[in-house]
């Protein structure tokens, strides 16, 4: 009895943890396809295992294209072969046409080349096939035993490469650190749909502050991080605005943070003057976004911190307790002297601010203030909550489940987009995720009553 009751508690407090590893297990399994490296790593992979199969004396012209990654990739293989004392011949940095005319020289000089050291991408070219190497070695005696060395081909999942994995985080943070704030009102018992409308304003606001009185292209760091607070304080104020006519009026929240989405998507195209997007000249616009943290993007970073910040507020201190209490039971809470209504506004106002984050963080990646940012993320929001165990009905959810709510929500994103599923189907999906999330919830009550009992 005591072995099934924490079998419950587990599947209850961290099935959605299963869910997301089933999930990455099967879109990895989807995702298999041949990797051809062209790193630094591989080149000199490839230099060590040349040297040591056919030894040092060879003869070696080292192949790659015109990109700066390509130049990295034969440089490092280039420094490997000389270092092991392979005579290499020349780097050819170009195209099909170029490498031709390139062994053709070669060949006119009587030059030796035993091997064409590239990656997987330039030894199909049309010039290194079997018939053309064969047709230039029968022209040029120097050519006839020219090889095609490149570094080997792997299977591995597309999805589970570092850079995917980095980028499912760096889309999503914006979405969940709005997450974070729908949490807490989600808990109280409300709702809050204006948090992609508020992200949109943030944007626009940040944008027009810089362009109209910041200076534009002259503004520094200190007058962005000045529009950013300003964006980010307005957005609060909009949750507080929300929290008031919630708690003194009674004004059921759906209603409210409908009314607020409206005025906040009018009052972005108000403020960009109907324009599809105002243009930031700062170039200290994008540094937010595109600045690290020991490699990891500082969107990732922010995410997390406020992620730890928020568990520890829910689960350690008053006003986490607070919260859960109005939404377990408002009426109790109020006699048990919890201030209910600062408590209610206090959540409003972080899920504004939330957003005012995110719109802050939209505005940093591209460079302009959008108003069409954000449309449709309340949908996205309120999924990774309900996903991630907060029940609709108040009283119940965590910050880590909201987490991994978020997660889930971007590797099925993610899954989709190299599907090929266009954006109204992927719609259709996370509709279908917040009816199947409510049934979840629902039929996870029945379950734990027994294991109560």
């Amino acid at each position: 009895m005591m072995k099934n009751k924490y079998i419950r508690a587990l599947l209850v407090d961290y099935g959605m943890v299963f869910v997301l590893i089933a999930l990455c297990l099967l879109i990895s399994l989807l995702t298999i396809s041949d990797k051809h490296p062209e790193d630094p790593s591989a080149a000199r992979k490839l230099a060590a295992s040349l040297l040591k199969e056919v030894g040092s004396e060879i003869s070696v012209l080292v192949v790659a294209r015109n990109t700066e990654a390509d130049e990295v990739f034969a440089r490092a293989l280039k420094e490997g072969l000389e270092s092991g004392g392979a005579d290499v011949v020349g780097v050819e940095l170009g195209d099909p046409s170029s490498l031709r005319k390139r062994l053709e020289l070669l060949g006119q000089q009587d030059e030796r080349v035993d091997f064409i050291a590239t990656h997987d991408f330039s030894s199909k070219w049309r010039v290194l096939s079997p018939v053309s190497r064969s047709e230039m070695g029968s022209l040029y005696p120097s050519l006839k035993n020219l090889k095609i060395a490149k570094p080997p081909s792997y299977r591995w999942p597309t999805f589970l490469t570092i850079n995917n994995l980095i980028g499912i985080l760096n889309q999503n943070a914006p979405i969940a650190i709005m997450a974070i704030g729908m949490t807490l009102v989600i808990i109280t018992a409300g709702i809050d749909l204006s948090v992609g409308s508020l992200m949109a304003l943030a944007a626009v606001v940040t944008a027009t502050m810089i362009q109209s009185y910041l200076g534009n292209e002259n503004a520094g760091v200190f007058s962005v991080a000045l529009a950013f607070l300003v964006a980010i304080g307005v957005c609060a104020l909009a949750g507080v605005f929300a929290g008031v006519i919630v708690t003194l009026f009674r004004v059921p929240p759906f209603v409210v943070t409908l009314g607020l989405m409206m005025v906040a998507r009018g009052m972005s195209y108000i403020l960009a003057g109907g324009a599809d997007a105002v243009k930031i000249e700062a170039d200290s616009i994008g540094a937010l976004y595109s600045s690290s943290v020991f490699g990891i993007p500082s969107q990732i970073v922010l995410m997390v911190v406020l992620f730890v910040a928020a568990h520890i507020v829910m689960n350690h201190t008053a006003f986490g307790r607070y919260v859960y209490a109005v939404g377990g039971n408002e009426t109790a809470a109020r006699l048990s002297g919890v201030p209910v209504v600062g408590v209610l506004i206090a959540v409003y106002a972080i899920c504004g601010l939330a957003a005012g984050l995110a719109g802050v963080l939209d505005v940093s990646h591209f460079g302009t203030g959008r108003p069409k940012a954000g449309e449709f993320y309340e949908l996205q929001v309120i999924a990774a909550v309900v996903v991630g165990g907060t029940s609709l009905m108040g009283g119940e959810g965590k910050i880590f489940g909201t987490f991994i709510g978020a997660l889930i929500l971007g590797v099925i994103q993610n899954g989709l987009n190299m599907a090929g599923v266009d954006s109204y189907r992927q719609m259709v999906i996370y509709g279908a995720l917040i009816l199947v999330a409510v049934l979840i919830d629902q039929l996870k009550k029945k379950v734990v009553k027994p294991a109560a009992n």
